[in-house]
C-alpha cells in the first residue's frame, strides 16, 4: 500500500517475515500536537497471546486501530502480511433487532458466505462459544456475558487469523469474566489464533498472555516486555499469577499509572 511522503504506511501484502503475524516498526501517531504513539516497534509471532497494558490514555487501542487499519500511522510501517485481522471492542455492539444467530449470521454475510450455509456456521459458533441454546434470543434477552460470547462469536466469523481483542471483558463481573477467560482459552489453542488483548487490568494480562507488552505513560512508547512462562490451563487467583501481576503493576505505579489487578 503507497502512502504520501512523510505519513506511515500499513502493508496488506504478503511479505516475508519468519514466524511473524503482525510486525510493527518505528511506528508514530499523532492527532494535531499530540504524540499518541512514539517509535513503537514490536513483533507478534505466529499463535502467539500478546497483553497490552499501560495507563489510561498510553495508546493501547490506537494501536489496536493502526493494526486494524482503522487508522494510518503518522510514521513507520505497520506490517500484516496480507493476514485477516477481525476486532472486537470492550461493547458488543450488537444490532438489537437481530437475535444471536442473526448477528453472527451478518458477518458471514460480509465475509461472502453463501446463505444456505450462514445458518449453518452461525449454530456451529454460537456452540463454540457455548450459546446453542440462545441462537433465538435478541441481545436485550441476553446477560452482559452472554452478549459478549455473542460479540466473540461475531469476531469469529470473519475467519480471521488475528485477533484484536480492546478490554473485551473490562465491564464483566469477576466470575464471568474468568469463565470467558476459560472459553477464550480453548478457542485461541483449538483454532491457533494470534491474539492482542488491551487490558487495565494486570492479572487478566498475567492470566491470558504468552507475552505482557508494558506502554508507557503519552507519548506510548514500550517499556518493558514480560514474558510469561507460568503453566498453562492458568488462573487468576493464584499466587503464581499474582506475585508476577504485582512486579508489573508496581512498574506502572512508578509511571504514577492507574493499572492493576481491581478490576
Amino acid at each position: 500500500m503507497s502512502s504520501a511522503p512523510g505519513s506511515g504506511q500499513i502493508l496488506m501484502s504478503p511479505r516475508p517475515a519468519v514466524g511473524a503475524t503482525v510486525s510493527l516498526e518505528g511506528v508514530s501517531k499523532r492527532y494535531g500536537a499530540v504524540v499518541a504513539l512514539d517509535e513503537v516497534s514490536l513483533v507478534v509471532r505466529n499463535g502467539e497471546f500478546v497483553c497490552l497494558v499501560g495507563t489510561s490514555g498510553c495508546g493501547k487501542s490506537t494501536l489496536l486501530n493502526l493494526i486494524a487499519g482503522l487508522e494510518r500511522p503518522s510514521s513507520g510501517v505497520v506490517d500484516i502480511g496480507g493476514r485477516r485481522v477481525a476486532l472486537m471492542f470492550q461493547e458488543p455492539a450488537l444490532f438489537p433487532w437481530l437475535t444471536a444467530r442473526g448477528n453472527i449470521e451478518l458477518a458471514l454475510k460480509a465475509r461472502g458466505v453463501h446463505r444456505a450455509q450462514r445458518a449453518r456456521e452461525a449454530g456451529q459458533l454460537l456452540g463454540t462459544v457455548g450459546l446453542a441454546d440462545f441462537a433465538g434470543a435478541r441481545p436485550h434477552q441476553l446477560s452482559g456475558g452472554m452478549r459478549q460470547r455473542v460479540a466473540l462469536a461475531r469476531a469469529l466469523a470473519q475467519d480471521s487469523d488475528v485477533l484484536l481483542m480492546d478490554e473485551p471483558f473490562g465491564a464483566l463481573d469477576a466470575m464471568t469474566r474468568d469463565r470467558l477467560h476459560e472459553e477464550l482459552e480453548r478457542i485461541v489453542q483449538k483454532r491457533a489464533l494470534t491474539v492482542i488483548f488491551v487490558t487495565h487490568n494486570v492479572r487478566e494480562a498475567v492470566r491470558l498472555a504468552d507475552r505482557v507488552i508494558v506502554l508507557s505513560s503519552r507519548p506510548g512508547r514500550i517499556v518493558e516486555e514480560i514474558a510469561v512462562d507460568l503453566p498453562r490451563p492458568r488462573s487468576i487467583n493464584t499466587s503464581d499469577v499474582a506475585e508476577l501481576a504485582a512486579v508489573i503493576t508496581t512498574g506502572l505505579h512508578d509511571q504514577g499509572g492507574e493499572a492493576g489487578g481491581r478490576h
